[in-house]
């Protein structure tokens, strides 16, 4: 499993397309988007740039839970 840091989401909708964003991700099995935690869990073998990108291109940004580095 994948976690990733979400920044930006303040609605349901920001919730809805970041994780229609991930879901799009070659790989990806199952997502979960928390709005109060900023946080996305993804189950599936996507490759952790091709996550952040798609969330970027909704104009999230995204980084790796825990990595303190930031990817925007």
């Amino acid at each position: 499993m994948t976690q990733l840091k979400i920044g930006g989401m303040s609605c349901g909708h920001c919730q809805a397309a970041v994780e229609s964003a991930l879901k799009s991700v070659d790989g990806v099995e199952q997502v979960r988007v928390d709005l109060a935690s900023g946080t996305a869990e993804v189950e599936g073998d996507a490759d952790l740039e091709a996550l952040v990108a798609a969330v970027q291109e909704e104009g999230y940004q995204a980084t790796a839970a825990g990595t303190g580095t930031a990817r925007h």
